[in-house]
């Protein structure tokens, strides 16, 4: 059987070899693409004769599915699975493995980091001290005290809140299932517009799927206070950036933090969360620490030691 690595996941050779070993042990082939590549051609070449891929945020669209007819497994080394072609791999029976929860403190890390960046101004504290200028104008505000509004209280989205809580907010919440561990938080679960209403800052942590692609438009960012800030770390299709660019731009609210975007990096140009003011902007590095990407290179390796078994580990549902 060939397994093939499609492209590198920030893991050291050294690792690379440790974890691909016991595959080889097994009389199985293994190879590994040391570059990127988004061409579904070059994708579809480097896949040819592999039962399993694995990959990591790089779409891997139905096209090059369908051209793999040996395929039978994707062992996606990231959470999400929008990237991959669930179509195809609905017709051809492929089956899709993720390394769900790897990044969880990671992420929620950095939504904190963005919620401080954004209330103590710091992108433009550090240009006022390169420029030669002072402090004026740079009054900052804290997290304590103000009410944090989570959407998803699934793993990440109750980390996230942890951390909050001990920087002293006041949680509520709104989620599809209600998670038993908000109640240690004090946190108070709310419709979706009394959560846009009353929050100071909303964090975003569900997942891209048609339920919730365009949940946060025009008519919800305009529940949100003006002093409020809106963070996603989550899924870039699940937020209309041009409504939010909007909102930023007339001072509808105060600030945002957008680590995701329609599109992975690079951003067009005509991207308006690029031109939009109190904007404090990453490019999808969210999930990555070099913690997170040896937390995610052993579950997805142990996926495929998983599949080897006849005992598939993470499966995942299609839309």
């Amino acid at each position: 059987m060939k397994i093939t690595l499609l492209e590198p996941i920030g893991i050291s050779q050294a690792l690379l070899s440790e974890l691909s070993e016991p595959i080889r042990a097994a009389g199985h082939e293994f190879c590994s693409y040391a570059d990127r590549t988004c061409d579904p051609g070059e994708l579809a070449e480097r896949s040819r004769g592999s039962e399993v891929v694995m990959i990591a945020n790089t779409p891997y669209p139905n096209e090059v599915i369908r051209a793999n007819p040996g395929l039978k497994m994707i062992d996606v080394a990231f959470t999400g699975i929008d990237h991959i072609g669930h179509e195809a791999c609905r017709e051809r029976g492929v089956q899709i493995c993720n390394a769900a929860n790897y990044s969880n403190q990671t992420v929620a890390e950095l939504v904190i980091g963005l919620t401080i960046g954004l209330l103590r101004k710091i992108d433009l504290a550090g240009e006022r001290v390169r420029t030669g200028g002072t402090a004026a104008g740079l009054m900052g505000r804290e997290i304590a005290g103000r009410t944090v509004g989570i959407i998803g209280t699934g793993r990440i989205g109750m980390l996230t809140a942890r951390l909050f809580h001990a920087f002293g907010a006041r949680l509520i919440a709104y989620s599809r299932s209600r998670n038993p561990e908000a109640e240690s938080l004090g946190m108070t679960y709310v419709s979706l517009e009394e959560l846009l209403r009353e929050s100071d800052i909303v964090s975003l942590h569900t997942p891209s799927n048609a339920a919730t692609r365009g949940m946060i438009g025009a008519e919800q960012i305009a529940l949100m206070k003006p002093d409020a800030l809106f963070i996603n770390c989550a899924r870039g299709p699940i937020v209309d950036s041009r409504a939010l660019a909007d909102a930023l731009n007339e001072g509808r609210i105060a600030g945002a933090g957008i680590d995701v975007f329609d599109a992975e990096p690079p951003i067009p140009a005509d991207e308006p969360l690029l031109h939009a003011k109190n904007a404090l902007l990453t490019p999808h590095i969210a999930f990555a620490s070099e913690e997170s990407m040896v937390r995610r290179a052993r579950i997805a390796f142990s996926n495929v030691y998983a599949y080897l078994k006849g005992a598939p580990e993470n499966l995942c549902r299609l839309e």
